[in-house]
């Protein structure tokens, strides 16, 4: 049930009066940095014992994809003072990743390197999972960046981080909190892998649906649908106040395969539809967008414009084909000949090429529902934290 609140000002702002506020010395046994790697150069091996670094240790994932290993020799070398314990937290406290964490939930047996602290947490005064949440809350966030020092990567040192702040409910609720948040977590993790098994099965469609058959027909793309290439206005124009139109200008300016707004132009040079295919030609070349608004094409980009969404799946089947044409002592690039002048291949009936384009459009649709549900469980769970870890909502 919710419980009736009675709040206190503490200095890290009101609180309920039963929570505590204790420094991280006082609520862990140690906080331990890893090994210095490039001073203590390990023996690596291909198989061995898992050396934990900050990319492995991520948003309250522990990521063994590109994990790197050392030799039994290091490894008894270490494993007295850098060994993980199930239930320590391992915190990236240096460098791109800063303030990054995850709790170890295993005994597998592992070591940790330079950028990340290992904190072991006293489990008499704080539940390690609560312990978990606190440390990946913006709360937590916050103080890392505000803390950091260093002029070349961000740096949190052990001095700094033991003065910041945790608060502290009575132990019952912090599991209880816990709880909660792990709850919310596992929401979220089954929608990712739900969004990514969906992936693959479009993948799979993708190569089954889109490979040529005997009745389909090579054209060039300049024959399929009209192509307009882009060109920058002059610089003087762009403007953030909405005047004229957005541009759209390269990679920056798509996500999730859609335009975005970052700039405006009052000089249109070359004007791209709502509805238009947006093609990337400048590196990475060849990444696909719908325009979701009417725009000015700079040079970094093209519009392909046809009514037949045939096409649009089509040339996300072939974004990678481009880079056998990319040219460029800078950066790579592709021209309108190129463009004009490859080669693909389509059904000769219309309606193959529309129903092909239903199967992929649907599949689109059902992944793009399931990115909204996901954004919206990651807003719960942001909701929650800032209720639950704070005490403004108790559950005990």
């Amino acid at each position: 049930m919710v419980k009736e609140n009675t709040m206190r000002q503490t200095e890290i702002g009101l609180l309920p009066e039963d929570w505590e506020v204790n420094s991280l010395k006082e609520i862990c046994k140690d906080m331990i940095q890893g090994i210095n790697t490039a001073i203590d150069i390990p023996e690596y091996s291909f198989e061995g014992v898992p050396i934990l670094k900050a990319n492995n240790v991520i948003d309250g994932q522990i990521d063994l994809n590109n994990c790197e290993f050392i030799s039994e020799k290091s490894f008894r070398k270490y494993s007295t003072r850098f060994h993980i314990s199930k239930n320590d937290f391992l915190l990236s406290n240096i460098g791109a990743r800063l303030g990054s964490g995850s709790i170890y939930l295993t005994d597998a047996v592992s070591v940790y390197a330079w950028n990340v602290m290992r904190l072991s947490p006293k489990k008499d005064i704080v539940n390690p999972h609560y312990f978990s949440q606190i440390l990946n809350s913006s709360y937590f966030n916050k103080l890392m960046i505000n803390n950091q020092s260093g002029s070349g990567m961000g740096f949190v040192p052990k001095n700094v981080l033991q003065t910041f702040q945790i608060p502290l409910p009575p132990l019952p609720e912090q599991e209880v909190i816990a709880k909660a948040l792990s709850d919310a977590d596992a929401w979220i993790e089954s929608l990712e892998q739900l969004i990514a098994k969906k992936c693959l099965i479009k993948q799979g469609a993708m190569q089954e649906l889109l490979s040529p058959a005997a009745d389909w027909e090579v054209k060039r793309l300049g024959e399929v649908c009209e192509i307009i290439m882009g060109q920058s206005p002059l610089s003087q124009f762009y403007n953030n106040s909405g005047k004229g139109l957005p541009l759209v200008q390269g990679n920056a300016d798509i996500e999730n395969r859609r335009t975005i707004i970052r700039n405006y132009t009052s000089q249109i040079t070359k004007r791209g539809k709502i509805g238009d295919i947006i093609m990337s030609v400048r590196a990475p070349v060849g990444e696909i967008a719908t325009a979701t608004f009417d725009c000015c094409l700079g040079r970094g980009v093209c519009a392909f414009r046809t009514e037949n969404k045939f096409i649009y799946h089509l040339l996300i089947y072939k974004e990678t084909d481009w880079a056998q044409f990319s040219t460029g002592s800078t950066f790579d690039s592709v021209n309108s000949n190129q463009i004009k002048d490859l080669e693909v291949n389509i059904p000769k009936s219309l309606t193959e090429q529309t129903r092909i384009a239903t199967i992929l459009s649907d599949m689109d649709a059902e992944l793009e529902a399931l990115e909204v549900q996901l954004g919206k469980a990651r807003q719960v769970k942001q909701g929650m934290m800032q209720e639950l870890l704070t005490g403004r909502v108790r559950l005990i």
